[in-house]
């Protein structure tokens, strides 16, 4: 795809500024062109983000499957895949390429411009996806491992998706609705090295301890120690 020198010195100087490191900046201006430029400009349509698109959500899956299979040792099958759903949906996704200002980088077609394209969260989701796919292709899995270490594990850690799968919700709304009391929840231990922190939680109804959790954030200890209680009161009844 034939971009002036400026142009292509933009998504260099972008690239550096998220810290890649890169072989093929084409590949990466390919992973940010929307079908709408390609067919305006008329250059090949696969020149667009669209087969990179295909490529990155697989490899996002995997990444992420992986990820959580490593440092979710005490979580189902089933709650692993409702985790990494949240994760790698269309809001989750868009709200990381905005955080990354991926939308000022994307090539559009007028259209598409003047509609708003340039913040609509499909678009920004699609975006992601071609841009993993793009990093995949160029400088290998480990270069993928590293991108989501910086940009998306961190907020898998602190809770950012367990919207999702919330038992701190469920749990109190429980309790409210069988008007038992209050609940507590208390980090009772912090462990390991600084970079790889591990937290206990203990979550309590009055003087009553109902369950207790670890995680990687006290956000997942809270979690943790919720489910837990759920699965007491569960078996309880």
């Amino acid at each position: 795809m034939q971009l002036t020198k400026a142009q292509k010195v933009k998504y260099i100087q972008f690239l550096e500024s998220i810290h890649i490191e890169y072989q093929n900046e084409d590949l990466f201006i390919q992973a940010f062109t929307h079908s709408s430029y390609v067919n305006e400009h008329r250059i090949r349509p696969h020149d667009d983000n669209e087969r990179l698109e295909f490529l990155g959500d697989a490899v996002l899956e995997l990444a992420i499957s992986q990820y959580l299979f490593k440092n979710y040792e005490n979580m189902s099958e089933g709650e692993m895949t409702k985790l990494r759903a949240a994760i790698v949906c269309e809001p989750s996704l868009a709200k990381i390429a905005d955080e990354l200002n991926f939308g000022d980088h994307v090539l559009l077609g007028k259209g598409e411009e003047m509609t708003g394209g340039r913040k609509r969260p499909a678009l920004l989701a699609d975006v992601f996806e071609s841009f993993v796919g793009a990093l995949y292709l160029d400088v290998g899995m480990d270069a993928v491992y590293k991108f989501l270490e910086e940009y998306v594990y961190p907020q898998i850690a602190d809770g950012a998706f367990s919207h999702m799968m919330d038992y701190k919700s469920q749990l109190q709304e429980l309790i409210q609705r069988e008007g038992q009391g209050n609940i507590q929840y208390k980090i009772v231990q912090e462990k390991g090295p600084a970079h790889c922190r591990e937290f206990v939680s203990e979550v309590w109804l009055e003087t009553n301890q109902l369950g207790k959790g670890t995680g990687k954030s006290k956000k997942e200890a809270e979690q943790m120690a919720a489910q837990k209680a759920l699965e007491k009161l569960s078996d309880e009844d």
